[in-house]
This record gives structure tokens, sequence and C-alpha cells, in this order.
């Protein structure tokens, strides 16, 4: 709990560090991408049932998101994990995501509207807005820029998830099913970068650390 409460009292408040936050997480993420299976799973049921799903989904996401970072770091020390342990692995599970997203041709067509009683919890809210990339994100963030800023940074990519899938009716007529693709795609990209990065600052870190 100490080592929890240092973390987000010594964390420096700036826009820098703000975006820096908000933008990988919006990445991993990826409400935009995501947008074409909320509309193909939800395809079949009325405009007040989406809405309700999409409110289900979204505090799905923010419970696990917030247990996550609070006991993740815990749970590494448990079990001897270091963070770039963790961030070599993340990395490589966000790459394989990124690399199908961007190699399939589309939507998994073999997706079917679903019982509205239970996709508000899985698949909606988790893995589809909070994932194994996504968690990973938080994971690093926090510890990099203290679980204040992340907090912020999770309330307000859950609140820009929210308002998409709320919405998705409109948004699919105004953007059109190719442009959600195209969204799709290159977050898919920006993904794989992300990816990358983490990969090589977690292998960094193990060569420094070991060098000591």
């Amino acid at each position: 709990m100490r080592e929890f409460l240092l973390l987000t009292t010594n964390a420096e408040f700036s826009a820098e560090n703000f975006l820096l936050t908000f933008i990988p997480l919006f990445v991993a993420i990826d409400a935009p991408g995501t947008l074409p299976l909320f509309i193909g799973l939800t395809q079949s049921l009325p405009e007040k049932v989406k809405r309700k799903l999409t409110v289900q989904a979204v505090l799905t996401a923010l419970s696990i998101a917030l247990v996550v970072m609070v006991a993740g770091k815990s749970l590494f020390s448990f079990l001897g994990i270091t963070i770039s342990d963790f961030r070599i692995a993340g990395g490589i599970i966000l790459l394989l995501l990124a690399v199908k997203d961007l190699t399939q041709s589309g939507v998994d067509e073999s997706k079917q509207p679903a019982d509205p009683s239970s996709i508000g919890i899985v698949p909606l809210g988790i893995p589809l807005i909070i994932g194994p990339g996504s968690l990973t994100t938080i994971l690093i963030l926090g510890e990099t820029y203290g679980w204040i800023l992340t907090t912020l940074s999770i309330l307000l990519n859950l609140a820009v998830a929210f308002l998409i899938f709320y919405f998705s009716g409109a948004l699919e007529r105004f953007i059109g099913p190719n442009g959600a693709k195209a969204i799709a795609k290159i977050a898919s990209l920006l993904l794989a970068a992300i990816a990358v990065m983490m990969i090589r600052v977690g292998i960094q870190d193990i060569v420094t650390s070991g060098s000591k």
C-alpha cells in the first residue's frame, strides 16, 4: 500500500506526460477499430439494448482495469516477474494482435449476434475493450508515469469508447464500413510500432541491469 501511495504522489503532472499515457492506451484499447466488431455482435438488437450493453461493457472494462492496475505489481512480485519481463511479453502479445489485425481481411464473419444478456461483460467488456494488450499497457504506464495519470487516461479512454459504442449507429452511417476498417488498420499499425518499442525497451532494461 505504501508503495502504491508513493507511485501516485510522485508522478509528474504535465500535458506531455498525460498524452504519453493517453495515446498508447487509446491505441491499445482501439475503440474505433473495435467498432466493426461491436456492430457485428449487436446488429440485430434494438438501439435501447445496444446502449444498455455499452454501459455494462464499459463498467466491466473499468473494473478489470482498476483491479489489474492496483494488484498487478504485487502479483508480479509474488511470481518473481520483473516489469521488463512483462514489458517484453506484453510487447510480443501486442505485436501478434497487431499483425493479426493488419493481415486479416476484415471482421470475422463467423461472429453472429449473441445473447444480449451475456455479451456486455464477455466479449464486449473483456477482451474487446480491455484485453491483454491494454492491460499490459496500463501496468507499464502506471510504473512509468504513476497511477494518477494512468487512472485519468483509463477514465478518458473508456469515456471515448463509451461514446463510440453508445452512438455506434450514427457513427456507422457517418464513416461507413470502409471508414471503420481504415481506422482499424491505422490503429493496428501504430500498435505494432508501440509493441516493437516495448520489446526493445524491455531488452535494454534487462541488458542494462545485468551489466551492473
